[in-house]
């Protein structure tokens, strides 16, 4: 009776372990537009929904361009900004959700282009991301790095950012 109580007992310890929320992968870009796009696959969620975060710290170079494409000499807006957290709440399907969130890209503040000028982002970068499962309280590993993207590769702050 003791050796099938305590059999019991491990089986059911060890079921629970392995259904306790965990992600399978967390990946990280940079999409056309300049956001970090997160990806996630986090299983052993049970039913219901999850809350996530995602958190990063990010910078970007904006410049002026004429009409012609030309980059006219002028001060380019360098800077880094914590970005809005961005928040998502997803549907569990078979105790597993995969899904993206997006943040970004950091805003241009107050700098501004003189009239006959377009203000274009020309590079963003992406470091300290935290995607966060709120509901669980569990973060994944694999998002280390830095993330960025150059759109205007001839400007010169942008190997610097």
């Amino acid at each position: 009776m003791r050796k099938m109580l305590l059999a019991t007992t491990l089986a059911v310890v060890a079921g629970s372990a392995l259904a306790a929320a965990h992600f399978l992968s967390a990946e990280a870009s940079v999409n056309s537009g300049g956001a970090l796009v997160v990806s996630f696959d986090e299983t052993g969620l049970g039913n219901g929904n999850v809350n996530y975060t995602l958190s990063a710290d990010g910078a970007a170079v904006y410049a002026c361009f004429n009409r012609g494409g030309k980059h006219p000499a002028a001060t380019n807006k360098v800077g880094p900004s914590a970005l809005d957290i961005a928040e998502g709440t997803f549907k569990v399907k078979n105790g597993r959700v995969q899904g993206s969130l997006l943040a970004g890209p950091p805003g241009a503040g107050t700098f501004s282009c003189p009239s006959g000028q377009d203000l274009v982002l020309a590079c963003v970068k992406y470091t300290n991301v935290v995607l966060t499962d709120t509901t669980n309280q569990v973060t994944p590993d694999e998002i280390t790095g830095t993330f960025a993207r150059i759109f205007r590769a001839s400007l010169q702050q942008c190997s610097t950012l």
